[in-house]
């Protein structure tokens, strides 16, 4: 895990307005947002030796600043349960990959069948809005979401998760553990927190927020830089 500045400083050096999913779930794992296990290669010998060191089942993507919609690419697979479907996929994935960029993310399947979606916009006017609501695909369809100005209070992170319409998911329901609330209010209060100290981020995403069990887990995500003055 790189030092969090180190993160920032290296994209704005370059010029970029976004960082990697890597880079950006490398950042938030640096504040104490849990994510997935992972591994950044570049060649398939380093895909193999991933595999091997995160274990099946798996999932690859395709990894690179410019990436911001990577299933519409068909860059990401998934589900893959062995070293000669990883093989394949990491050889499919090259192949439609354009640019010099040719980076894949040997990533942990996370098993849940809950969505979140947690992240951060800054507004003109009241500066770092904090975001909580349903995730997956159904974000931007259902729009069930909730904002909070930053800084966040646990209260007003619990108030957040109870005010979406799809709130009773994260209880007990089919088997499935309720949510650990206590992790789920501090992720908030952290996304909050990156707001107020990192003046040049404009926005994050993370999306899904996957329940594993009662653990909520950034499995993508994006953060968006502030364009240069």
């Amino acid at each position: 895990m790189k030092n969090k500045s180190t993160i920032l400083e290296k994209a704005l050096r370059e010029g970029r307005k976004t960082l990697s999913e890597y880079e950006s779930k490398d950042f938030l794992k640096s504040y104490g947002i849990p994510v997935t296990r992972e591994v950044l290669v570049h060649s398939l010998e380093e895909c193999i030796k991933a595999t091997h060191a995160i274990g099946f089942p798996l999932v690859l993507k395709g990894c690179s600043p410019s990436l911001a919609h990577k299933t519409e690419k068909g860059l990401v697979r998934v589900d893959i349960r062995n070293e000669q479907e990883a093989i394949l996929a990491f050889n499919e994935l090259t192949s439609r990959m354009e640019g010099k960029e040719k980076d894949i993310l040997v990533q942990e399947m996370i098993k849940g069948t809950r969505e979140l979606v947690a992240g951060m916009t800054r507004d003109p006017q009241f500066g770092p809005c904090v975001m909580f609501g349903l995730g997956g695909i159904f974000t931007e369809i259902l729009k069930d979401i909730a904002f909070r100005v930053a800084p966040l209070e646990k209260q007003d992170a619990l108030d957040m998760t109870q005010e979406i319409k799809a709130h009773k998911i994260l209880g007990a329901v089919r088997g499935m553990p309720a949510a650990n609330m206590d992790l789920l209010c501090e992720i908030l209060l952290k996304v909050g927190l990156i707001g107020m100290e990192n003046e040049v981020i404009q926005e994050i995403d993370i999306n899904p927020l996957i329940l594993s069990g009662d653990k909520p887990v950034a499995v993508d995500a994006l953060v968006v830089l502030k364009p240069a003055a």
